[in-house]
């Protein structure tokens, strides 16, 4: 155990290295030029020359990069914006409980909806229950999430004169307010996202249940209700838990649309944002922060799997 911890934490470094080299690059070949863009609006000075030393992009793209680089290792300084000049890693902390929230709603809404359904139709395997929580789950795949928000939006501000809330109010702040505000898109979101988990939960069951301790335990006379909750489920959930690992940088991702449609200030639509204006330190460091989020979670997952199956041993 040990020594694959060990092994895992060696990778992350490269892993992020390569990261951070692929996003410097791409921001930098999107078409367009901030300096340009910046002078149309708002610009530190008045020549394209002058704001380009201003901002440190006279510089080769090595030096820019090692530049960047060197303050996060040195200083854990992520930099600051190239358009309001406000520090990046503060700006983090105090969007990131958004979409923090936003995520946590979303994977408890596609649990919810998931996990039940994908039990049920293995439990009433071929039964109208089953056919019933396939086709769910085939609709859920389906749907793209940005084009049911969309609709969750315009129509009901249509047809019904309702809008889902758009200004933020924080959790601290009125608890029941903040939750108003979340529903409807982490309920749209996480639909969207339980198709996967639910699909993934029917093939589980259906394959440890038939497997032989399963049937021991029916053999000793325990009801179906403490084989399938006590004994199945347990170890079904190995490869859930595996799909939502995989489905965490959607669930992060996702955000930069939800919260650009429902307005929601949290990373994504900062990313967003940034984004659209060229601001390549924002996107450079949100992306390199996000990674290493995905990746830790992932460390914490694979590990989590000798909880669920104690069978399962990490050699060497």
């Amino acid at each position: 155990m040990r020594e694959y911890l060990l092994k895992r934490i060696m990778l992350i470094l490269p892993t992020l290295f390569v990261v951070t080299l692929f996003v410097f690059l791409m921001i930098r070949l999107i078409p367009g030029d901030v300096v340009m863009q910046m002078l149309e609006g708002y610009a530190y000075a008045d020549t394209v020359e002058a704001l380009r030393k201003e901002l440190g992009l006279d510089k080769p793209f090595y030096v820019q990069y090692g530049t960047w680089i060197a303050g996060i290792l040195l200083h854990a300084d992520l930099g600051k914006s190239l358009w309001t000049k406000q520090d990046i890693r503060t700006e983090f902390f105090n969007r990131f409980p958004v979409t923090l929230e936003l995520a946590l709603f979303t994977i408890l809404v596609s649990i919810l909806f998931g996990i039940p359904i994908g039990v049920l139709s293995a439990v009433r395997q071929d039964t109208w229950l089953d056919y019933v929580g396939r086709t769910v789950a085939i609709l859920a795949l389906a749907i793209p999430y940005f084009w049911l928000s969309i609709l969750v939006v315009v129509l009901p501000s249509i047809y019904f004169r309702w809008t889902p809330v758009w200004t933020y109010v924080s959790l601290l702040e009125n608890p029941l307010e903040n939750i108003k505000i979340f529903l409807v898109p982490a309920a749209v979101f996480g639909v969207t996202r339980a198709g996967p988990i639910m699909r993934i939960m029917r093939s589980s069951m259906l394959e440890v249940q038939r497997q032989e301790y399963i049937r021991t335990a029916r053999a000793k006379g325990l009801s179906e209700k403490v084989v399938i909750f006590r004994h199945a489920l347990k170890n079904a959930l190995i490869p859930v838990v595996s799909l939502i690992s995989i489905q965490m940088p959607l669930y992060l991702g996702g955000s930069v649309i939800m919260e650009s449609i429902f307005r929601l200030p949290g990373i994504g639509l900062f990313f967003f944002e940034a984004l659209i204006r060229r601001d390549y330190p924002v996107v450079q460091s949100l992306n390199l922060i996000v990674a290493s989020l995905v990746i830790l979670l992932n460390l914490v997952v694979d590990l989590s799997y000798a909880y669920l199956d104690p069978r399962i041993r990490y050699g060497r």
